[in-house]
């Protein structure tokens, strides 16, 4: 089989530096995830566009909106698919009328005013063909959001995936779903069950190999201790405290918020405040 072009599109629309990845095939190509914005999502379909080639479909990783919410801007005129697993799609679309009452305060127009949910369900491992691009998903269930899979690009030896959230490249993390055992069992699996030599080509950061699985289960179990020794007898210094830690861990700024917003959800989750 063939092989792909894959060109990674690095958006920061509504505060939220996140990937997309245009998949170029002999004739089309396929979008893997979407971004948050209007504007990335209308600046990513104008990178597809410019590559000359129809854009024949898009696959969603998983149920968190930087990842979904630009769809419609990305779509906008074509009747092309958008696929995903059950869980993924069920989740995007049980969780709009929450996601708009969060984004459009913080955002506002930038969130779009409709949303395009998947439509095509996809099986785990099945295998997705769009004009000689072949994508087949791994259905992990809930992690690092209610819902998530990964996306392998056939051909190659099948070591290409669009790994979505299952592991950041050394960027602060979201855990405020509340799925952190989840996350880490499904990085336990990823390690036992990828292939050698496989790239990742995560939401956030840079194409990586597997050494990013143990760091990121390092920063989950740094976030966790950190909350666990926290004095929540004084809720304001145990989160100041938290973040303190996490900085020192990982001295960058970058999607901070994210650690940020998960402090008082997983404390809750652990019964300390």
């Amino acid at each position: 089989m063939a092989s792909h072009l894959i060109h990674r599109f690095g958006a920061s629309g509504g505060g939220t530096p996140v990937n997309a990845y245009i998949v170029e095939g002999a004739s089309g190509c396929v979008v893997v995830d979407s971004t948050l914005t209007v504007s990335d999502g209308r600046a990513l379909r104008a990178r597809v566009d410019e590559l000359g080639k129809p854009l024949l479909g898009a696959f969603i990783t998983h149920a968190h909106p930087d990842h979904y919410g630009a769809l419609v801007a990305l779509m906008e005129g074509l009747g092309a698919p958008v696929f995903a697993t059950a869980g993924v799609a069920r989740v995007i679309e049980r969780d709009d009328p929450a996601k708009e009452a969060i984004l459009r305060p913080m955002i506002g127009d930038e969130w779009a005013a409709e949303r395009a949910f998947p439509r095509n369900i996809v099986a785990d491992a099945e295998t997705v063909s769009l004009d000689g691009i072949s994508l087949r998903v791994t259905d992990l269930g809930p992690g690092e959001s209610p819902h998530d899979s990964i996306w392998w690009l056939e051909g190659d030896g099948g070591r290409r995936a669009f790994s979505g959230d299952l592991a950041y490249d050394r960027r602060h993390c979201y855990l405020a779903d509340g799925f952190h055992r989840e996350w880490l069992a499904n990085i336990d699996r990823a390690r036992r069950e990828f292939p050698s030599g496989v790239t990742l080509y995560p939401g956030h950061g840079l194409p990586c190999g597997t050494e990013a699985l143990d760091w990121q289960e390092r920063y989950i179990m740094n976030f966790l201790d950190a909350i666990g020794t926290a004095e929540w007898s004084d809720p304001d210094a145990a989160r100041a405290a938290v973040v303190a830690a996490m900085l020192e861990y990982l001295p960058t700024d970058e999607l901070w918020f994210l650690m940020e917003l998960s402090i008082d959800p997983i404390a809750a989750q652990l019964t300390l405040r």
